[in-house]
């Protein structure tokens, strides 16, 4: 066990699953789920569901489930089609090696697009997706309940949805209003409103997380952190919106999932909403010199392109709640979780660049354009 896995620990509550579906599991926090499922709890069972678009690389989850093939079972499905999606639930279906699928007793719902520029040029997908796909979520667990058998879901969102906060702004609380600035945060809120509705209206075991921006293993390097790794090492350009000045809370994934397990196993549920972050908060600016510092590339690499519409200033996530009702906190400090980062997109440059030419295409769109 790595330092940073013994930092993202967790403590154990009240329910207890054995068998997960991990909707978009070949994604980036999907696929640090499986590995970090299958290596902690080994007495449980992982369903991996993913419709493999852009971000998903099928690469991630063969090294996520290396070693633990027995209790692992991946199905190519899109969310958005809920037949198939219950079908797989209700343990009815083969996996793509021809094996009889388990029954799952709980879900983790992280099948979403993600990726605020695409939502800009593309905003219809992303309410398809992360809308109407949730809401098929909910009726196959709804009818799983309906016929006897309990399935607990966790509803994974994000601090996006909460808008921005200014600069002396105490931080996100889970009664803050939802005022989304982008389409993609529109799409996420609408979906956290779907799951409440859903738990208060028919009695669903569900729970809502919301956490703050992500990084570590397997991301897609179209995101802020493994982009600029990748273009440092390649010693090209690194674009920053505006000033850079965006402050942002960073999450390291290991942390992140061993939040989700620590809330899946609290039992609470009624639609409940926690926040989950890392008091680690950073300029984006910031990140970016780390990361050539950590790298050995000069500052001169930074350039400042024109920043985006509707550019949140800043997030930050108060997770008091999560800590008073489970124990949980962030343990892995952001220079650790960046060093441990960079390690491995060094070590795993063949992942990396399979995806690099479709990572590249918002990026293109909107600012790699000015970064020449």
């Amino acid at each position: 066990m790595s330092g940073v896995d013994q930092l993202a620990g967790h403590e154990p509550g009240r329910y207890t699953p054995k068998v997960i579906l991990v909707t978009g599991a070949a994604g980036f926090i999907g696929a640090n789920a499986v590995a970090w499922l299958l290596r902690e709890h080994p007495d449980v069972q992982v369903v991996a569901y993913d419709a493999m678009t852009y971000a998903a690389h099928p690469q991630s989850l063969a090294m996520a489930s290396r070693g633990a093939a027995a209790r692992f079972f991946f199905v190519r499905g899109d969310v958005r089609d809920g037949d198939v999606f219950a079908t797989v639930l209700d343990g009815a279906a083969r996996d793509a090696q021809g094996r009889p699928i388990p029954a799952a007793d709980t879900v983790w719902h992280l099948a979403a697009e993600s990726h605020v520029d695409r939502s800009i040029l593309g905003p219809g997908v992303f309410v398809d997706t992360n809308v109407i796909g949730t809401q098929r979520v909910l009726d196959a667990v709804r009818s799983a309940r309906d016929a006897g058998r309990a399935v607990r879901l966790v509803h994974i969102s994000t601090d996006e949805v909460y808008g921005s906060l200014g600069p002396g702004d105490a931080a996100f609380t889970e009664a803050h209003p939802l005022l989304p600035s982008s389409p993609y945060a529109a799409s996420k809120a609408a979906s956290d409103l779907l799951v409440q509705a859903w738990a208060r209206t028919y009695g669903l075991d569900a729970v809502i997380t919301r956490c703050s921006n992500n990084y570590g293993p397997f991301q897609f390097p179209e995101k802020l952190i493994p982009l600029m790794i990748v273009r440092a090492m390649a010693q090209q350009p690194l674009p920053v919106y505006g000033d850079g000045q965006q402050v942002r809370d960073w999450l390291y994934v290991e942390d992140h999932v061993s939040a989700l397990w620590t809330v899946t196993r609290s039992g609470v549920a009624g639609g409940r909403v926690f926040n989950i972050g890392a008091h680690g908060e950073r300029a984006n600016l910031d990140v970016v010199r780390g990361i050539l510092h950590a790298l050995d590339r000069p500052e001169s690499l930074i350039q400042h392109v024109q920043d985006r519409p509707a550019h949140d200033r800043r997030y930050a996530m108060d997770a008091t709640a999560l800590r008073e009702a489970t124990g949980w906190e962030a343990r892995v400090p952001f220079q650790h979780g960046l060093e441990a980062t960079i390690r491995w997109y060094r070590e795993n440059a063949a992942w990396w660049k399979a995806v690099l030419p479709e990572s590249q295409k918002a990026a293109e769109a909107l600012y790699l354009k000015g970064a020449r």
